[in-house]
């Protein structure tokens, strides 16, 4: 399939396989799904009169099977400046995901000229002037997701510790749609541990319990850069964190929390 999901009921999403991730052939990578989660979330915003995602937070329950899954999304509180919504992602008959998510009204107010830290930092380089790469490498099996996207190194090495990479996606999140800048964000951030990988893959898991995704702006473009890095505690425990970019600067950040195991 030409998307990484066809719709088949309202809510109702076969996943293709474009969503395999790199831990397991019958596993999604948490990306897609987190962006179908952000699709259901602006929709219901929309409905309210709130145009910017600001904040998503998925706690991953367990790894979503490359099948059929429904999305439920609920409003739980609605204000004048800020709505609130909470769901599941459900697939087998378990759930897979939990989710939070806020959202805001966007009304134009300028930043005084001179104001500390505007205009915000760029990505390290433009995806015009960064190598192309692609993840496939880092699996033993078929590796949907890395055909999903395509990337940029636009600072360090992909899986080899800090780095900064750009994504685009090269194929549509639900057939038939354009992809929203937000989504687009959703589907690059669950790889912030992956594209700064110090520990090989051959010897360690390093998979994320949760994705938490803050944006201060609206993305603009098709090109999202994860400048990112993991930290380990030596525990099991471990998180990466990624400032994250468009063409026009930094619009916000994303971590993640780390299950490390060795294999």
């Amino acid at each position: 399939m030409d998307a990484a999901y066809v719709e088949t009921a309202e809510g109702v999403f076969l996943a293709s396989p474009l969503t395999r991730g790199p831990w397991h052939p019958d596993h999604q990578h948490a990306g897609p799904p987190s962006a179908l989660i952000c699709r259901a979330v602006e929709r219901a915003a929309a409905a309210d009169g709130f145009g910017h995602l600001g904040r998503l937070t998925v706690n991953l329950l367990r790894p979503a099977p490359i099948g059929a899954c429904r999305v439920e999304a609920a409003h739980d509180y609605v204000g004048r400046t800020a709505g609130h919504y909470s769901g599941r992602l459900i697939a087998q008959g378990k759930e897979i995901a939990r989710f939070t998510a806020l959202a805001q009204r966007e009304e134009a107010v300028p930043i005084p000229e001179g104001t500390p830290g505007h205009p915000p930092p760029q990505a390290p380089k433009p995806w015009r002037q960064s190598p192309a790469a692609t993840m496939a490498v880092i699996s033993t099996h078929a590796f949907g997701y890395a055909e999903l996207v395509e990337n940029r190194v636009a600072e360090g090495t992909m899986f080899r510790g800090p780095s900064a990479v750009w994504f685009r996606m090269a194929h549509p999140l639900v057939a038939g749609e354009t992809p929203s800048p937000y989504q687009r964000v959703a589907v690059a951030a669950d790889s912030g541990n992956g594209i700064s990988a110090s520990l090989g893959f051959d010897r360690f898991m390093f998979v994320n319990c949760d994705l938490t995704i803050n944006l201060f702006r609206r993305p603009v473009g098709e090109w999202i850069c994860l400048e990112a890095r993991s930290l380990f505690g030596g525990n099991g425990c471990g998180l990466a964190e990624s400032a994250l970019f468009d063409e026009e600067g930094v619009i916000g950040q994303a971590t993640q929390s780390l299950a490390v195991r060795a294999r």
